[in-house]
């Protein structure tokens, strides 16, 4: 299927993007070297290879799972309009 400038500007009004006709025409010509350079890796026979998880195989170091501040509920909660129960009471704005 050829990309035609309708399908531009028809995806350009769904993500609501306002587009001059110069544009429209420059975009079909990058969009369908795009779709061309994705058909071409599609037919690629990546059989036998195992996905990677990370080009360098390098670990993410992790800080301790462990507590480091105080509860500070009630000094936060002092100088709120509206408190009950330890929750913050706030206007309804949906009904």
């Amino acid at each position: 299927m050829a990309l035609e400038e309708s399908h531009v500007r028809r995806a350009a009004h769904l993500a609501r993007l306002a587009i001059s006709d110069d544009q429209a025409s420059g975009f079909v010509e990058d969009l369908s070297q795009i779709l061309a350079m994705v058909d071409e890796l599609q037919r690629l026979d990546t059989d036998g290879v195992a996905p990677l998880a990370h080009p360098l195989d390098a670990t993410q170091r992790l800080r301790p799972d462990e507590v480091t501040e105080s509860d500070q509920r009630e000094r936060f909660q002092q100088c709120a309009p509206a408190v009950e129960n330890g929750l913050y009471l706030v206007p309804r704005v949906v009904e």
